[in-house]
């Protein structure tokens, strides 16, 4: 418990022991929790009820600081299922979060550890006991603004130095963060999605092999491509194609992840374009669909307040179907820069931002936000589907050639 204080009045109020300093100077005091120290990133709100550990260790938020809205953070605690990344050597994602509410003591039997414990040892830094609400509407008002946020259990700071560092982060638009969360080095992956009683499964009889390109990948992605039949070969963001091609893939998928895509294109992009002349069928979620629609010819933009939650309505327009999904992107392919070979497959109900794009001529597709959910609903799984399909089809075909 952090000490109280007492007022002029005789009543108390907890002592300040965490900060948030935004770049035009606002100060949001609070009592810190997790690791101590600081760090300077941009301010998201997330509006998902469940799925805490996921979201906070999705690597597509390094670089970023989630206010939950959800007011009941921490209550189920943690465990060690529900990690997100594959890569355990690194921050797991947000370097810092900010609750309204206290943690309380874990209740659930899945917990094994308490939130603010396991925030501590992924140097993550924890603000609670601020106006989430007031916050988020901050955000949707003048857009997702650079921070501070700050953790000293003495409470003492120097804002100057918040303050200074704030307003001189040059934020998210320029920069490169892959390097910080993709694998070190290439590897395969066999398990499969969560069942009840279970636990996770194992795939031992593979019909296609894929190759995973990893900007921040998250392991449900390569559960649910196991799951689907698939082999799966991950390899680090800079991986050649020459290095791709030589692993005799059926199709190659291209992840999410943090930052701006244009910074990662910069090297992500020429091999992209290479996998799509290739005729392989391709895949892309996230970074990796704002990536591969540069390489198609389109352009990217910063978002206003970008989507994060796991609650946003998206329109399949091959089908005409509505489906609710989870995203967490600040970033934005923009549909009017997709050249003609290029279709829109699927736009926000929300705000009627690009969502989805396939080439009329080849198996290549992608969206926006995350059909693997974890955190989220599972309205959007039938893409996997759909990516074995293509390269079901592309089997085929290539058989039809040689005989």
């Amino acid at each position: 418990m952090n000490p109280a204080r007492t007022s002029s009045s005789g009543w108390s109020e907890p002592k300040t022991t965490a900060l948030l300093v935004l770049a035009d100077g606002t100060v949001l005091e609070g009592q810190g929790l997790g690791a101590t120290g600081s760090a300077v990133a941009e301010v998201c709100f997330n509006t998902a009820m469940t799925g805490y550990e996921e979201i906070l260790t999705d690597p597509s938020y390094a670089g970023q600081i989630i206010t939950f809205t959800f007011p009941h953070i921490g209550n189920v605690g943690t465990n060690r299922d529900d990690i997100e990344s594959v890569n355990l050597a690194a921050r797991p994602g947000a370097c810092g979060v900010i609750l309204h509410a206290d943690i309380t003591e874990p209740s659930n039997y899945r917990s094994v550890e308490h939130l603010d414990a396991w925030l501590k040892t992924r140097d993550v830094i924890g603000l609670a006991g601020i106006d989430t609400r007031a916050l988020t509407a901050l955000i949707r008002e003048k857009g997702m603004p650079n921070a501070v946020i700050a953790h000293e259990p003495s409470g003492k700071f120097d804002l100057d130095k918040f303050k200074k560092e704030a307003r001189e982060w040059p934020g998210l638009v320029g920069l490169d963060l892959v390097p910080k969360v993709t694998s070190a080095q290439r590897f395969t992956w066999d398990e499969t999605e969560w069942a009840w009683g279970k636990g996770y499964g194992k795939q031992s009889a593979p019909e296609f092999h894929v190759v995973a390109v990893d900007y921040g990948i998250k392991r449900n992605i390569l559960r649910l491509l196991a799951g689907a039949g698939c082999k799966v070969t991950v390899v680090p963001a800079k991986t050649s194609w020459e290095d791709i091609a030589a692993l005799k893939p059926d199709g190659v998928f291209l992840s999410n992840g943090p930052g701006d895509p244009a910074a990662t294109g910069q090297y992500a992009v020429p091999v992209i374009k290479k996998v799509v002349d290739s005729g392989l069928p391709t895949f892309g979620i996230c970074l990796g669909h704002q990536m591969l629609g540069i390489a198609l010819g389109g352009t990217t933009a910063k978002m206003h307040q970008g989507h994060h939650g796991a609650n946003h309505p998206v329109k399949d327009i091959t089908t005409g179907k509505v489906e609710i999904t989870s995203m967490n992107h600040g970033f934005a392919v923009d549909k009017e820069s997709l050249p003609k070979n290029v279709v829109q497959t699927h736009f926000s109900l929300f705000d009627g931002s690009n969502c989805g794009i396939a080439l009329k001529d080849k198996p290549v597709f992608s969206v926006q936000y995350h059909p693997e959910a974890s955190p989220g609903p599972r309205d959007s799984h039938y893409l996997f589907q759909r990516f074995v399909e293509l390269m079901r089809q592309n089997k085929n075909a290539a058989k039809r050639k040689i005989a």
